[in-house]
């Protein structure tokens, strides 16, 4: 961020995660200071959703951008989103695994035929205009998720899938950047039967209604 002159600050939510998150995050915050790193603590585990309403209402930045936090999502991706709005005046950015020169890696066949499956069928079904619909690395700008977050009713992976349909039914652009995506190295996917069916459902509902 310095060396692209970038202000910036790090909104970590923490659901009372089991895997000493929030120990973690302490930490990176007593290291960068208060000013650069801002902590929202929530008890229980409430959803993704609202984690991300959440995050919103803890940001000052007219700027956001919704990452994971186990560095899948590596930040040296960020200067080029920035740049890619800066120039395009798009409204959202998104870091695409599918457009030349982006990848995953750390996959099995299984896990990335599921993803090019599920992208697949979004886009037969919505025609959204974006290569990786179910990515959530992705820069917005604050007036975005401002007006489409509290509009959003699927969970799991079909959530990411929402912002973007609705956000350009609401009229806001986007545009893309391909980015390589590293699979964790601890912990494991939640991917599973659940998050595939409660996708599936999700897409249905956006065809039909959308």
């Amino acid at each position: 961020f310095s060396e692209a002159n970038l202000k910036y600050e790090v909104v970590i939510v923490d659901d009372s995660s089991p895997d000493n998150t929030l120990e973690v995050a302490e930490a990176i915050q007593k290291s960068y200071g208060k000013e650069h790193v801002t902590i929202v603590s929530r008890k229980g585990k409430l959803g993704l959703g609202t984690a991300y309403i959440a995050g919103l209402k803890a940001a000052k930045g007219e700027r956001i951008i919704l990452m994971d936090a186990d560095l899948s999502h590596h930040p040296k991706f960020i200067p080029q989103m920035v740049q890619k709005m800066d120039e395009t005046k798009v409204q959202i950015v998104t870091g695409t695994r599918y457009a030349l020169g982006g990848g995953v890696y750390g996959w099995d066949w299984k896990r990335k035929l599921t993803s090019k499956g599920a992208n697949f069928l979004a886009d037969f079904l919505l025609a959204p205009g974006v290569s990786d619909l179910t990515g959530s690395f992705r820069l917005y700008e604050r007036k975005v998720l401002e007006e489409v977050l509290p509009k959003i009713q699927c969970k799991g992976y079909a959530f990411q899938m929402e912002i973007i349909v609705r956000s350009k039914k609401a009229g806001f652009q986007v545009g893309e950047i391909p980015i390589s995506f590293v699979d964790r190295i601890y912990g494991e996917s939640k991917l599973g039967t659940k998050e595939i069916v409660m996708y599936l459902q999700g897409l249905l509902q956006l065809f039909f209604t959308t």
